[in-house]
């Protein structure tokens, strides 16, 4: 008996074909894609940012500092007037603005209490990398700095009588005017574009796997249309006159509410449970409520689409099973979810612009870290309502052809 079921398993999986690709190809391309993804988590991420230079000063000083931070950070992009528009949206990760005056604060006794060279970057930037590009920047200044006044000193000492030409006894013989123990920190500022707190990880991740959980109720729906189609209740449905529409509706309204409840819950626990376990607090402050409605009712119409699309063509309960959740794996790994964009190399963020889970995340970090209204959210609304229309217009194909 045993050994007969082991049998009747084995058959019934050799002839389900497309689970079989599903077992066997989900891993293969779960590992190439997530070893292409991390490439470069191990190495700084910095050089790959797009980041532009606005430089108001004329002073060697400064085109000294923007040779040394192109040598680290590569080439600018072209100079633009618009970008703190582009850094607010995220299409530069950040913008290096350097004062009029920079040159010469640097080289003060007490420089001023005015930031002669920012660091403005993207609401969304990992705060990691936020840091380290300001610990560089106050490092490369300090440095200037200090070169800076050695010159000076030097000089000075060359215009003293010989005998006065020792500065390390003779404390005198510093440039007059010039204090060597003043910090170029004072000169150095960082800030964001933001219309909120500073990102988290919780500002991540509660967005992200909220796009991923949506999408996740492919492998319900799918089950629910194959018991169905078993049992011969769409026939029945289909042989009283029952618009093919109406079937598609009824099964799509219920996934609405629910993936309302979803979204609903999962801020709740970024609002209120993080902060009790130790965590940051997702703040919702200031957000424009209908901009992230709409891409809210986006994302679940782009979800329950490509669900009633592969619930209409998948055959077994196995392909069922395996599929959806094979597909939502793979578009989460490509699409910003598992792995975050800012630590792909540059052509996994090319690649992951083409996952409806990467719109859907753009469109939450756009209302959450950004400040976003509706206009800043239609972008990926319009891509995730013209997917979910697209896997409709599939769904109501295959359903036909199922339901007869």
């Amino acid at each position: 008996m045993l050994f007969a079921l082991i049998k009747k398993e084995l058959l019934a999986l050799i002839r389900d074909v497309h689970g079989l690709v599903a077992l066997f190809l989900m891993p293969v391309l779960f590992i190439i894609i997530m070893s292409l993804a991390l490439k470069d988590v191990y190495s700084p991420v910095i050089k790959s940012l797009h980041y532009i230079v606005d430089n108001r000063d004329n002073g060697q000083l400064a085109d000294t500092l923007l040779t040394e931070w192109e040598k680290r950070h590569g080439k600018p992009q072209a100079s633009s007037a618009s970008w703190p528009d582009e850094v607010r949206s995220g299409k530069l990760s950040y913008a290096l603005v350097i004062e009029k005056d920079f040159s010469k604060e640097l080289v003060a006794e007490q420089p001023g209490s005015g930031k002669q060279l920012r660091l403005i970057t993207d609401p969304g930037l990992e705060s990691s990398v936020f840091s380290a590009n300001n610990a560089e920047m106050i490092m490369i200044a300090s440095e200037l700095r200090a070169q800076a006044l050695l010159a000076e000193t030097r000089m000075s000492q060359l215009r003293m009588p010989q005998r006065l030409a020792r500065p390390e006894n003779n404390p005198s013989s510093r440039a007059p005017g010039v204090n060597v123990s003043v910090s170029a920190q004072a000169l150095v500022g960082a800030e964001r574009f933001a219309a909120g707190s500073r990102p988290t990880a919780v500002q991540q991740n509660v967005p992200a796997w909220l796009v991923f959980g949506m999408f996740f109720v492919v492998a319900s729906l799918a089950n629910l249309f194959l018991q169905e189609r078993q049992c011969g209740a769409l026939a029945r449905l289909a042989s009283l006159g029952v618009p093919t529409s109406m079937m598609i509706w009824s099964k799509a309204l219920p996934y609405l509410a629910i993936n309302g409840l979803q979204a609903a819950l999962m801020l709740a626990v970024g609002v209120w449970l993080m902060p009790l376990l130790g965590g940051d607090a997702l703040s919702l402050t200031g957000i424009h409520w209908g901009a992230l409605l709409l891409v809210l009712l986006a994302v679940s119409m782009a979800a329950i689409g490509m669900a009633l699309a592969l619930a209409s063509m998948v055959r077994t309960h196995a392909q069922a099973s395996a599929v959806g959740p094979t597909v939502n794996i793979l578009m989460a790994a490509i699409g910003g979810v598992m792995v975050p964009k800012f630590v792909m190399p540059e052509f996994m963020q090319r690649l992951a612009e083409f996952s409806p889970m990467d719109w859907g995340l753009e469109g939450m970090l756009a209302v959450l870290l950004r400040g976003s209204d509706m206009v800043g959210v239609l972008l990926p609304a319009a891509k995730l309502m013209s997917f979910a229309t697209l896997m409709i217009i599939i769904a109501v194909l295959f359903f036909r052809r199922r339901a007869n």
